[in-house]
C-alpha cells in the first residue's frame, strides 16, 4: 500500500495569522531594538535587560524589565507562550 503525503498549503496571510489570539512569544530585547517594535517607548538604558511579549503575528503587546510580567500578561490574555532565543 502506498501512502502519499498530503501537502498543506497556506497563503501568506493565513500563515501570518496562524496562532493569532492563542499563541504569544516572549523574547529578550536589546535597548536599540525597542524603538522598532515599541516606537512610543522612551529612551532606555542600554544596560537594562528587557523582555517583550508579542502576539503570534508579531504584534507587540508588552515591554518590561521583568520577565515574569510577560508570562502574567500572556496568561491574562489567554495566550500560550513560547520563548525565542
Amino acid at each position: 500500500m502506498l501512502l502519499k503525503h498530503a501537502t498543506a498549503r497556506l497563503t501568506e496571510s493565513e500563515l501570518a495569522h496562524l496562532g493569532s489570539g492563542e499563541v504569544g512569544y516572549i523574547r529578550k530585547m536589546r535597548s536599540e531594538e525597542v524603538s522598532r517594535c515599541f516606537p512610543e517607548a522612551p529612551d532606555i538604558d542600554p544596560a537594562l535587560d528587557l523582555w517583550a511579549l508579542f502576539g503570534a503575528d508579531g504584534t507587540p503587546i508588552l515591554l518590561t524589565d521583568n520577565r515574569s510580567s510577560t508570562f502574567f500578561k500572556a496568561a491574562e490574555d489567554d495566550l500560550k507562550t513560547v520563548s525565542l532565543h
